[in-house]
C-alpha cells in the first residue's frame, strides 16, 4: 500500500551563532512547521555584501518540512532570523525512505494551517 506523503522539501539557510541557529530551529519545530533541523556549526562563507567582501563563520541548517507548510515556514524563519536577508533557499527532495517521509510529514501541520 503507497503512503500520500506531502512533498518533502529541505530548507537550507545561514546563521551567525550556534544559539542563533537552535533558537530558530526550536522554534520552527515546537511550531510544527518544520520535522527536524540539522544545525552545522562551523561553516565558512565568502560573499559581498553592500560592496564590502565578507569571510565569516556561521552555522548552517537544513529544516526538513514539506510543501504544505513551505509558505508558512519561510515566511516564520524570515521573520524570526536576525540576518536582514537571510538565505531561505527550498531544495526538493526527491525521494527517500518511506517510512522516515511518513515521519516527517506527521510532525508538520497538515495543509500549513
Amino acid at each position: 500500500m503507497t503512503v500520500n506523503i506531502p512533498e518533502p522539501v529541505f530548507v537550507y539557510s545561514t546563521i551567525e551563532t550556534e544559539a542563533q541557529a537552535h533558537e530558530l530551529g526550536r522554534a520552527l519545530v515546537e511550531q510544527k512547521l518544520a520535522a527536524c533541523v540539522n544545525i552545522l556549526p562551523g561553516a565558512r562563507s565568502i560573499y559581498q555584501w553592500q560592496g564590502k567582501l565578507e569571510n565569516t563563520q556561521e552555522c548552517v541548517m537544513f529544516i526538513k518540512t514539506n510543501g504544505d507548510c513551505l509558505d508558512e515556514l519561510l515566511a516564520q524563519a524570515k521573520q524570526l532570523h536576525p540576518y536582514d536577508t537571510p538565505a531561505l533557499l527550498v531544495l526538493p527532495i526527491g525521494g527517500g525512505d518511506e517510512d522516515y517521509l511518513s515521519w516527517a510529514a506527521g510532525q508538520v501541520k497538515a495543509g500549513g494551517g
